[in-house]
């Protein structure tokens, strides 16, 4: 018996990184999953393992993130994990960039959470878990302008929701990560003018004299997914091997 057996979880961004990581982790542990994603082609290397259906999602949109809802009779978990990281202060984002950027981050989980909470509140219990960061309220992180701020809205309707619906069975909790090695990070380093420093720089300020894994991130997604913490709401998750302290 694993610690979410028969539990029922859909997902963002699953392809690569901590949402691949979180797919593998939950299906190991006994869920249903549905991992979606807009990268049709990675996705699918999930199809093989059991406990894993995959569909290919764009969280921006509101008619496919209602479809995705309709196809689910309930939810006990709903993991929302799709951002991307924009790099450059308040002077190198366009409006472009920032409408992009809080499209993606936080419209997104606004989309997904209002259309499976009533599906909890039906049932009477849920569990809604949001990808925010260090990089928010929690830390001013240099070039970090319009991730910082997006996800420090993360933050905010990750509480809302939660003091909104405690008391009718259902938990949101975010979490929020220092630097993961994931491909999105390394795609970010190479991109980069001097790519080297680019990554000394990111290892210059990791305590542990290295970064995270998704699959550590996993560990934690697993912990607030499974019952071991059902009195846990509210909360900003932090897993950045001491950046913050």
């Amino acid at each position: 018996m694993g610690r979410l057996n028969g539990k029922v979880i859909v997902l963002s961004a699953a392809a690569q990184g901590i949402g691949r990581a979180a797919a593998i982790a939950f299906a190991k542990e006994g869920a249903i999953v549905t991992a979606t994603d807009i990268n049709g082609e990675k996705l699918k290397e999930l199809d093989s393992i059991d406990g894993i259906r995959t569909k290919v999602v764009d969280v921006t949109k509101k008619d496919q993130v209602e479809s995705l809802a309709d196809e689910h009779e309930h939810v006990d978990v709903l993991f929302n994990v799709a951002g991307f990281v924009h790099h450059g202060s308040i002077l190198d984002c366009g409006e472009e960039e920032w409408d992009f950027t809080m499209n993606l981050n936080v419209r997104s989980m606004y989309l997904m959470s209002k259309a499976f909470l009533p599906k909890m509140l039906a049932r009477g219990s849920g569990n809604i878990i949001n990808m925010a960061s260090v990089a928010s309220t929690i830390k001013g992180v240099v070039n970090r302008c319009v991730y910082s701020t997006s996800k420090a809205a993360v933050i905010g309707l990750t509480k809302s929701i939660a003091a909104d619906f405690t008391e009718k069975g259902i938990r949101c909790n975010c979490i929020c990560p220092g630097t993961v090695d994931t491909p999105s990070l390394k795609a970010r380093i190479q991109a980069q003018p001097d790519p080297e420093q680019a990554f000394k720089d990111f290892m210059a300020r990791q305590k542990m004299h290295r970064m995270c894994t998704p699959e550590e991130v996993a560990y934690l997604c697993v912990y607030l997914a499974s019952d071991e913490s059902a009195y846990v709401t509210g909360t900003e998750q932090i897993i950045d091997g001491g950046w913050t302290l």
